[in-house]
């Protein structure tokens, strides 16, 4: 195995997973009135409190997860904040309009399940393991994960 199955395509791999927090939580900085306002619009108390610890997780976990230093407990807790911000404030259900072409709702639609589809990724990283080294899924592209092999066991 070479630095490109080692080190390149997962470092490659985590950044494209949780490259767009830290800019999230610039965007909170710089757009404080508008990240208290939908902090305020959910059920949660201490919307400041909120915002304060949604900087501190979306600036602080993506350096965990790409640096290797406890990325399992980065991406555990960036997961659960994708969770709790798709449940508290992408709530699509309460919408009537929301499949509508311009209904307000059917924007937290995607979002609830883009969130759901990050926490996905991130488990991943929680109980991933070792890579596949780069080589090898190019040559046999069409090969199962190593979690199959134990399953058909």
């Amino acid at each position: 195995m070479n630095w490109l199955d080692l080190v390149a395509l997962p470092l490659l791999a985590k950044i494209a997973l949780v490259g767009m927090f830290p800019l999230s939580a610039y965007d909170k900085v710089a757009h404080w009135d508008e990240a208290m306002e939908q902090a305020a619009s959910g059920p949660l108390p201490f919307p400041a409190l909120l915002v304060v610890l949604g900087i501190g997780i979306e600036a602080v976990t993506p350096i965990m997860i790409i640096t290797g230093y406890c990325d399992r407990l980065g991406a555990f807790l960036l997961a659960g904040f994708c969770a709790v911000t798709a449940l508290l404030f992408h709530r699509f259900w309460a919408f009537a309009d929301f499949w509508s072409k311009n209904g307000e709702g059917r924007g937290h639609f995607w979002d609830f399940f883009k969130n759901f589809g990050l926490v996905g990724g991130l488990l991943l990283v929680v109980i991933g393991g070792s890579y596949a080294p780069a080589s090898e899924i190019v040559r046999h592209p069409l090969s199962s994960g190593p979690q199959s092999a134990d399953i058909q066991r």
